[in-house]
């Protein structure tokens, strides 16, 4: 078997995030690769530096996050407040069950390396557009740029206040939902509403 095989790449990054998991964002590059049973060199060989983990890490879990939302704000339905109450509390539940594997990926490692931050930003990015041509296409918005408006604002502030949540556990996550809910019900129109709006 290669030392670059997937299948070893993908044995690596389990135990990364056992490691993460269990001692926190903090842990060393020789902490993780203690936890696999190799050392730091070895482990930079599989991913070619530690930017190029960290970036494994992302798309491992930041792809994961995006795949378990998108089924929630793009199913369909006219109940707007529902499917923003359901994106919303998918998000909030992952990142408070992952909390260490957040800050790591989130914090450390978009702190330390400017790569991994443009490349977390890229995702992030590619949410937005997905939702505004979401928002589009089921006429919650009148034209293209509002729609991308409203899609990138809206992951902004739901990834934002997500974040201001996990340092203030005190707030019931229901509050934080409700509140999220309130700005994007009262940002997007009725749908059939645009139409009415650009015939008259």
């Amino acid at each position: 078997m290669s030392r670059r095989s997937p299948d070893r790449r993908a044995e690596l990054l389990d135990a990364a995030d056992r490691v993460i998991l269990r001692e926190g964002h903090e842990v060393s590059m020789v902490g993780i690769a203690a936890e696999a049973g190799i050392t730091k060199p070895i482990l930079y060989r599989h991913f070619g530096d530690k930017s190029g983990l960290y970036q494994a890490l992302a798309d491992r879990h930041v792809r994961t996050v995006i795949g378990l939302l998108r089924p929630e704000f793009s199913g369909g339905g006219p109940d707007v407040r529902a499917r923003a109450r359901a994106t919303i509390t998918v998000y909030l539940d992952l990142i408070s069950a992952n909390l260490n594997l957040y800050r790591f990926l989130l914090h450390r490692a978009s702190a330390e390396d400017s790569r991994i931050r443009t490349h977390m930003s890229g995702l992030v990015r590619e949410l937005g557009e997905e939702l505004g041509l979401v928002l589009l296409t089921e006429g919650a918005a009148p034209d293209p740029v509002r729609a991308q408006v409203l899609g990138h604002a809206f992951v902004g502030m739901v990834q934002t206040t997500g974040d201001w949540w996990l340092e203030h556990r005190e707030v019931d996550r229901s509050e934080v939902v409700e509140g999220l809910v309130d700005v994007i019900a009262a940002a997007v129109i009725p749908r059939g509403a645009s139409r009415t709006r650009q015939a008259g």
